[in-house]
């Protein structure tokens, strides 16, 4: 475990002063790097308070490990989301001036790419799922409760066990056709 997981910690917790205490190290640093990028005071800020919440995601997640400082890690998400950002808005040339406050670190970098890269693959997820029947919303989201069976489930809807397990079945190959065909799919894998 890193020494730095304390400001993860901090996320994971909610813990006012730990979380103050990083946006009063980090901020300015991030809101010097967007600007020097055609953003501005609420666009840094913005993409400071959206990494945030998408490395508190990302460390809620099993298995996660900061294997690198949280300031680097930090950085990198943020550098991804506002250029993400960026190609989003379209502009014409997209021209990076890295900040010469943060250091380039090789774990950083693979955990925000890996960070970002689940945050993409939620998305897709979620825009998907919303599609679906309220009906098949509710029998995936009841299946995929913890600790939950399926006939639980079949009792808590009124319907038959077997109905349940093909109902819930034909709702998530529903789900993963829609998935799989997104254009984006492939990038995300």
């Amino acid at each position: 475990m890193h020494p730095d997981f304390h400001y993860i910690q901090s996320l994971l917790d909610n813990h006012h002063t730990g979380i103050s205490a990083i946006y009063a190290r980090f901020s300015a640093g991030i809101e010097r790097f967007v600007r020097a990028n055609s953003g501005n005071t609420d666009d840094a800020r913005d993409v400071f308070q959206e990494s945030l919440l998408v490395i508190t995601r990302q460390a809620r997640r099993p298995g996660f490990q900061l294997t690198c400082p949280f300031e680097a890690y930090l950085f990198m998400v943020c550098r991804g989301r506002w250029l993400n950002e960026l190609k989003r808005r379209q502009r014409a040339a997209v021209t990076i001036a890295e900040s010469s406050g943060f250091t380039d670190n090789e774990d950083a970098g693979a955990l925000a790419d890996a960070t970002l890269r689940e945050e993409a693959r939620d998305k897709l997820f979620r825009r998907f799922f919303d599609k679906l029947s309220a009906g098949c919303r509710q029998i995936i989201q009841l299946a995929w409760t913890p600790n939950t069976s399926m006939e639980q489930v079949s009792a808590q809807l009124g319907v038959s066990y077997n109905y349940a397990r093909k109902r819930k079945s034909e709702c998530i190959a529903q789900l993963m056709e829609w998935v799989r065909a997104a254009p984006e799919f492939a990038s995300l894998r």
